[in-house]
């Protein structure tokens, strides 16, 4: 067995590879659909490729071009700029923090991509690879601009959703021109657009059909995931067409040829041109040559994205590649699908989402407990949930009682019989030599479903490591052994032990800053203890008898259930505060005379008293002393407020109105009463607290 893992994985030694992850807006920061899409997949299998020995570049930017920048920029009353430094600054800082370990983190302002972007631009004019053509575009009169993208919302024409943007409906994906939405508005105005004549130049995707025919749908059918390589082959069979590569616009890279003026770059043509400008960006600074990681065939470019993005990078983004002509295409793109918040779809407006930000502050030191969750519910082939109770019971009942626990016991054991020093082994058993061999297979194990992009599976077989190792202590008790068979008991250590700093290597792509942890408990971070992927399936020996480690530490904490309710209570506070924005103000009733209302008697009084309504959830009842009388009022407000709540309250009360018997008991008015924007009740009390009892208000 040791012969045949050692051979497969020589096999997947020394390779170049190039991945990148979709450059994230800069309108907004980090939340976990971009995580559990993007970025935690694609840092495990750049850290998994750096552990097997190879060359690897693993490249992300801020995407800070596009309408959703300028939308932003109008809403707050600032500058693009303004903007897209603002939140470059909060999204770079978030995945640092969260321990994606981007070789290059860059941005599409840079002067280098700027440059980049128009030089590929020009090449393709000079080849001329471009179509020119001057069509209709939605112009919105009033602000005297043309509405690309998402400047204008409509009805998709695919599934008839009422919300598409005018580059793409978010309900079904497909990706659409804003001539294409039926009953257009301008987001930025409100109106009904025109049609107006622009030109622009468009890449013709029809003149790539065949190559890209072949390219995907006979060459990448059996490698690629279902979800992306049928969302390619729809586009494709459905006809490609003209897909323009510039837009009428302020804000982006200005077209760099004559008749560009006023237009600058589409945002889908300069976006992924910022994995070559920021590995550009890298090399320079690493003094490194570049181009053998775009131009080489021996390297290997993989795409992590969503699956928002599989149209851009499979057939738009190739097909500029290959009409440049220079470039590697892409091996694979591992698109999920999007993942949910508590059953419903994550949303930025309605803040509905888990922020990484806030994440980072509200769970300190807790990055790998967030990362192991998201990988654990990935949306690999389906749309997934995320919920914070999920969310606990995976921390305390997989990570703390296996992981941990094992660890905790092995290294507590240690420690106690032998001073912290790795024992020697005597003669294996067979147990022993199970064990020992069955360790030995994990890398080539988990190496296959990485490799497969089955990022869900591999950390699962990481986890039935731990479990191995909890197993084996349970089994052979060392605790009680050490009292009857020392000899017996250090080699019962030892085979923990192995699996123990196992673990600490394997972990790393999945749980960093834990494998950091471990090693450190370990002391394996310097000599020959530290062991590369390779090693744990090569080396007769792990952790080598007489070393020295460290005291124990938790490598995991349980999260309470108050933790939880937190959380909880913050979505649903979310919720109603969405609830209350979108709420319709009721219409207006009846219309009534001057002389309907001055029958209203509403004077200022103060509650004086207040009590429960016996076997009534909703009512209090309450004595009010309203200026000309103290009287019995009964309130539905205990749902909201308790008796001595409200006892000493002004209030507004309606003192003529006709007395009304509710459960035997006569309320003689009524206290007034609104709804605030989070949809509490709150009284309607007046400005002055100094304002007399009795006082009418007219």
């Amino acid at each position: 067995m040791c012969t045949f893992v050692a051979s497969k994985i020589q096999s997947r030694m020394s390779k170049r590879y190039t991945i990148t992850s979709a450059l994230p807006y800069t309108n907004g920061p980090i939340h976990i659909g971009h995580l559990a899409g993007v970025y935690v997949p694609a840092d495990i299998y750049a850290r998994y490729l750096r552990l097997t020995g190879n060359d690897v570049v693993f490249i992300g930017g801020s995407d800070e071009h596009g309408v959703p920048i300028t939308i932003k920029a109008k809403n707050e009353g600032v500058s693009p700029q303004d903007v897209v430094d603002k939140y470059h600054a909060i999204i770079k800082k978030s995945f640092e923090d969260f321990g994606i370990s981007f070789d290059n983190y860059s941005r599409t302002s840079a002067k280098i991509h700027h440059e980049t972007a128009s030089e590929f631009f020009k090449t393709l004019y000079d080849k001329g690879e471009f179509i020119e053509e001057t069509t209709e575009q939605l112009y919105d009169e009033k602000a005297n601009q043309f509405l690309a993208d998402r400047f204008v919302t409509g009805t998709c024409p695919k599934c008839g959703n009422e919300e598409a943007y005018g580059d793409q409906c978010e309900k079904c994906g497909t990706s659409l021109n804003a001539t294409d939405l039926i009953n257009p508005k301008s987001a930025l105005t409100g109106n009904v657009p025109t049609l107006k004549q622009t030109k622009h130049w468009f890449l013709p995707l029809d003149k790539h059909e065949a190559f890209l025919k072949e390219w995907i749908l006979e060459g990448h059918k059996k490698d690629w995931k279902p979800n992306v390589y049928g969302q390619v082959k729809s586009w494709i069979d459905d006809g490609l067409r003209p897909r323009a590569v510039t837009r009428d616009l302020d804000w982006g890279i200005p077209v760099p040829v004559e008749g560009g003026e006023g237009k600058v770059l589409y945002v889908w043509f300069d976006a992924p041109i910022g994995y070559i400008s920021s590995t550009k960006e890298w090399a320079e600074r690493e003094g490194k040559d570049w181009e053998p990681y775009w131009k080489d065939e021996d390297t290997k470019l993989v795409h992590f994205i969503g699956k928002d993005n599989i149209v851009f990078h499979c057939i738009i983004f190739p097909s500029m590649l290959k009409s440049e002509g220079s470039y590697i295409l892409p091996d694979n793109v591992p698109a999920n699908e999007f993942l949910n918040l508590e059953g419903n779809k994550l949303s930025t407006s309605k803040n509905w989402a888990v922020w990484l930000p806030e994440y980072l502050t509200e769970f300190p030191g807790q990055q790998d407990v967030l990362r192991y969750v998201l990988t654990a519910n990935a949306p690999e082939t389906k749309d997934n949930d995320f919920t914070w109770k999920d969310f606990q019971a995976r921390n305390n009942n997989e990570l703390v009682a296996i992981f941990g626990n094992f660890i905790n016991r092995v290294v507590v054991l240690t420690n106690k019989y032998y001073e912290g020093v790795v024992p020697s082994a005597s003669e294996f058993s067979a147990v022993d030599s199970a064990t020992l061999a069955a360790v030995k297979a994990y890398p080539d194990v988990i190496s296959s479903s990485i490799e497969r992009y089955r990022f869900r599976e591999a950390q699962q077989e990481l986890m039935n490591l731990a479990r191995l190792g909890n197993k084996y202590l349970a089994d052979e008790e060392p605790w009680k052994v050490v009292k009857v068979d020392e000899a017996r008991t250090q080699t019962i250590m030892y085979v923990a032990l192995q699996i123990a700093n196992a673990l600490a290597t394997l972990s790393e792509p999945f749980l960093p800053f834990s494998s950091e942890k471990l090693k450190h408990m370990l002391n394996t971070k310097t000599g020959n203890n530290d062991l590369n992927w390779n090693d744990v399936a090569q080396k007769e020996v792990l952790l080598a008898s007489g070393h020295q480690i460290g005291k124990a530490e938790l490598l995991f904490t349980k999260i309470e259930d108050a933790t939880i309710q937190a959380q909880l209570d913050k979505l649903e506070a979310s919720k109603k505060a969405n609830e209350a924005a979108n709420k319709a103000a009721e219409p207006q009733k009846d219309t009534i005379t001057f002389d309907d209302f001055t029958k209203l008697d509403i004077r200022v009084g103060t509650i004086i008293e207040a009590e429960k309504m016996p076997k009534a959830k909703k009512l209090l009842v309450l004595k009010v002393d309203t200026g000309i009388d103290t009287r019995t009022i009964v309130s539905g407000i205990a749902e909201s407020f308790t008796p001595e709540e409200v006892v000493g309250k002004k209030v507004t009360v309606l003192v003529n109105l006709a007395p009304r018997k509710l459960r035997g008991v006569e309320s003689e008015g009524m206290i007034l009463m609104t709804e605030s924007a989070e949809g509490k009740l709150v009284f309607v009390n007046p400005d002055d607290a100094n304002v007399p009892n009795g006082l009418q208000i007219s």
